[in-house]
């Protein structure tokens, strides 16, 4: 009789487990349904995605690709998520450190020797990486001793694209591209006008949205040239944050505090940086992420350890008034970790 009690007890809690998870998805997802049929001051216009693991609990498309022309976005669209590149950069970097062509605490100037600036001496590869370099012009003395304070910028980024060009003697995008394909991510590329022709055109929001034409150097490309999928993002995270494509040790490195940083999405208090990852808290909720704003898009894509959960938001659009960047990205972000 006990045993029979006990596993009816055991089934029930089972399902209470289940309708609570239940209950607490459809509790955000109805908030953030909310939130993109409210008349904001900026419409939705992109794509969400929230899965734990591997299971989509939430996906939407708004809006279209071509505003102009009314061709609506869906969740196979293409997008460019600009300084989210930076941690496919940091991957590549922590990679060659991995075997041995690449040492963390070494100076720039080890790897590239053309570098005729004083400081290239000072400034190592974990400087570049979390963006504590002081690097402001390539021309120009240090804003700060290396280290001590935090400069964010595309120049660091630009910079360790060479250190792995210049190491494996391979350029940035072959690099990059092989990862992708070994991760089956095959909706990512780099931009290209000619080669993506499911890339959402990109807009800067005023009283309308107005088109971008602005292509991106491949000098940039380790910075911000990245063009991807919501779904192919869910690829990445689950491969980074279970240890598919690098060891512990160096995973660590990348998502553990190295210095501070403030962003207004993540708060309005300095938090920790790691290698182009980002370490925030909301409601004693751990999570780690990244934004991605400019040319006409925003992005934003998070990761929750504890619940194993991703966040992935990719918007054609981006406002001009500096005070209104990730409106809709932060809004949905909080929907989301106030539910869990």
């Amino acid at each position: 009789m006990k045993s029979i009690v006990r596993i009816f007890s055991f089934i029930y809690l089972l399902f209470l487990i289940t309708f609570i998870n239940a209950q607490s998805s459809k509790n955000y997802s109805y908030k953030i349904d909310s939130i993109l049929q409210s008349k904001q001051t900026i419409p939705f216009n992109g794509v969400i995605l929230i899965a734990k693991d591997n299971k989509i609990n939430y996906q939407k498309s708004v809006g279209y690709k071509d505003i102009d022309a009314k061709i609506p976005l869906d969740m196979d669209t293409q997008f460019e998520i600009m300084s989210i590149t930076k941690q496919i950069t940091a991957v590549l970097i922590l990679q060659e450190v991995e075997k041995g062509n690449i040492s963390l605490n070494q100076s720039i100037k080890n790897y590239l020797p053309n570098l005729t600036q004083p400081w290239a001496n000072a400034v190592t590869v974990h400087h570049l990486l979390n963006h504590s370099h002081g690097i402001d012009d390539i021309e120009k003395p240090l804003l700060f001793e290396p280290g001590t304070n935090f400069k964010y910028g595309n120049l660091s980024n630009i910079l360790l694209g060479k250190i792995l060009e210049k190491v494996t003697e391979q350029s940035y995008a072959h690099l990059a591209d092989n990862l992708f394909k070994k991760l089956k991510m095959n909706n990512t590329s780099f931009y290209s006008s000619l080669q993506n022709p499911n890339l959402a055109n990109g807009y800067f929001f005023t009283d309308k949205p107005n088109k971008v034409n602005d292509p991106i150097s491949v000098e940039s490309y380790p910075a911000d040239g990245v063009i991807s999928t919501a779904g192919d993002l869910l690829i990445w995270n689950n491969a980074l944050h279970k240890g598919k494509i690098l060891p512990k040790k160096l995973y660590k490195l990348m998502t553990s505090e190295s210095i501070k940083s403030q962003h207004d999405l993540f708060g309005k208090e300095p938090m920790g940086y790691g290698y182009n990852i980002r370490i925030a808290k909301h409601n004693n909720i751990t999570y780690l992420g990244h934004t991605g704003l400019g040319n006409g898009y925003s992005a934003l894509d998070i990761y929750i350890p504890e619940k194993k959960i991703s966040l992935i938001i990719l918007e054609n659009q981006m406002p001009e008034d500096s005070d209104l960047y990730y409106f809709s990205e932060n809004l949905i972000k909080n929907a989301l970790l106030d539910n869990l």
